[in-house]
């Protein structure tokens, strides 16, 4: 298994997510989070006192998926991420090493 992690500006999400699903994705996890994405305009900034730079409110799209399943789930993203800047965020993947469910208590 696979962990595809992606950031991505907060206005292109709801396209990301909807083509992944479209495609049979279903392991998805979006999260709302600071970082330092170059802003589409002035307004989608705003000055971090704790870091002491400009941030903005970008989304960490976090989608579990079987290997062979990896390419089509990057490039549906980068497909749909994109704001038409050079650089629009950012796609991460990593080995799963192992995976446990987390059961009701009730299993034999």
């Amino acid at each position: 298994m696979k962990e595809v992690k992606a950031f991505i500006h907060r206005n292109r999400i709801a396209d990301v997510v909807h083509a992944l699903k479209a495609a049979g994705f279903r392991n998805i996890s979006v999260i709302d989070v600071r970082g330092m994405l170059k802003a589409l305009d002035s307004q989608e900034q705003q000055y971090s006192i704790e870091i002491g730079e400009k941030v903005i409110t970008e989304v960490k799209l976090e989608l579990v998926c079987a290997a062979d399943q990896v390419d089509q789930a990057v490039a549906l993203i980068r497909d749909n991420g994109r704001t038409g800047q050079p650089i629009a965020g950012w796609v991460y993947v990593s080995e799963i090493e192992t995976a446990y469910p987390i059961e009701d208590g009730n299993a034999s």
